[in-house]
């Protein structure tokens, strides 16, 4: 008796699973479908994705190697460095978007080139490191005719990063742009005897006090 009950009870699931197979077969295979089809566009588009970081390395170092061209066209190349910021992944639209500004700079063009670091400075999909490096730049090209107090501002809150000594010296340069010959002598002392501050920076410190008399 007990297997003819467990051969009903064996019919009975078979029968609940065929019904629910067929009313619900159709919403089962769709979404399989769209797994494999999810899964197969992630991998698309990675794909894509590489493929483009390839062309948009190969570009970068074209633009790079032009640089060290015999008296290059700085303009042209910051241009050039600027279109393909404008079509590169994350990666290189950032580091490209630096070349232009540098370039810029170099060829005489102060506004842009401090409007391109500004941009950087103040992407929020860019890594911190390079947002600060751009502050850093802007700040320093923007101290000659530029706003000390807004300068001193916006690099205040880079004392306590990697790019901190640098910051030091602009925020110095700073201070004495707004006549405060005594706190840029604090701050300048205080850099050129900093052990973790590059030499370079470090000598230059020592350099602005002396000739402030400090």
């Amino acid at each position: 008796m007990a297997d003819i009950f467990d051969e009903v009870e064996e019919d009975l699931r078979a029968e609940r699973a065929r019904r629910l197979l067929a009313r619900y077969g159709g919403v089962v295979a769709g979404l399989a479908v769209l797994v494999i089809l999810g899964a197969g566009g992630w991998q698309g588009w990675r794909w894509w994705q590489g493929q483009e970081a390839t062309k948009a390395g190969a570009a970068y170092l074209a633009a790079s190697q032009a640089t060290t061209a015999p008296e290059p066209d700085r303009k042209a190349l910051a241009d050039r460095f600027a279109s393909l910021a404008a079509a590169a992944p994350e990666g290189y639209r950032v580091l490209a978007l630096l070349r232009t500004a540098a370039l810029q700079a170099e060829a005489g063009e102060r506004e842009a080139a401090l409007a391109s670091w500004d941009r950087v400075a103040k992407d929020a999909s860019a890594d911190p490191l390079y947002r600060d490096l751009a502050t850093l730049l802007w700040g320093m090209h923007a101290l000659d005719g530029g706003d000390a107090a807004a300068i001193e501002s916006r690099l205040a809150p880079l004392a306590n990063g990697p790019w901190r000594a640098s910051a030091a010296e602009v925020l110095a340069l700073a201070a004495l742009q707004r006549g405060e010959t005594e706190q840029a002598k604090q701050r300048l002392t205080a850099l050129a005897a900093d052990p973790l501050a590059p030499q370079g920076v470090r000598d230059r410190a020592g350099r602005l006090l002396a000739g402030l008399g400090g």
